[in-house]
């Protein structure tokens, strides 16, 4: 009986698998886009020196607007319900009050440096107040929407006075802008206003 022959079976070369691998792994990396959730850009004010005393501003209930978003993500503006596509148009009107409305902020005019004599609220103040429970989306959606009002007026007084948009003006131009619309976006702490959502 004649003796089988042993077959050896090939070995595969894994020489190159590590290369591929690596290849495989730099492309998804490169490919795949991830998502980052939005941030707030926000400018917190200079801290006081210490030999400053705190003052109490008290401000005129006229000169604040007031946006509180509730557990359900409902907003309430100027205790009035209302959809977030409306924010910006009314946020624009309180900020500029062209009709000098006794309800809305007060109108001062200003000698401002490269725009003149210059009528504005300067005292207004935009309260946003949002529950513990308010959804991060719906937060960051009305914050988006306040800081377009403020960049559309800017636009349009850049756009009035200088020809171009607020984003093209020089360094001392937008500062001038900046005056006339200053962005006063004041965050309150999150507070429990509309309950506790179900489920």
């Amino acid at each position: 009986m004649a003796e089988r022959k042993k077959r050896k079976m090939q070995e595969i070369n894994a020489s190159s698998m590590a290369d591929i691998s690596f290849l495989l792994l730099i492309f998804f990396l490169v490919t795949t886009s991830m998502d980052v959730s939005q941030g707030l850009s926000r400018r917190l004010p200079p801290p006081l020196p210490p030999d400053a005393q705190h003052q109490k501003n008290e401000i005129k209930e006229r000169n604040i607007f007031i946006v509180k978003i509730n557990s359900q993500n409902e907003l309430l503006v100027q205790g009035q319900m209302m959809d977030v596509s409306q924010l910006r148009a009314k946020a624009k009107e309180f900020i500029k009050n062209p009709n000098n409305d006794a309800n809305l902020p007060e109108l001062v005019t200003e000698e401002v440096p490269l725009l003149g004599q210059m009528t504005f609220t300067k005292d207004h103040v935009i309260s946003v107040q949002n529950d513990v429970d308010t959804q991060y989306q719906a937060y960051v959606l009305v914050q988006n929407e306040l800081v377009a009002a403020y960049n559309e007026l800017r636009n349009e007084l850049s756009m009035e006075r200088f020809g171009k948009r607020y984003e093209d003006l020089e360094e001392d131009e937008q500062k001038a802008v900046q005056k006339v619309y200053p962005q006063k976006i004041s965050e309150a702490e999150p507070k429990n206003y509309g309950g506790k959502k179900n489920g």
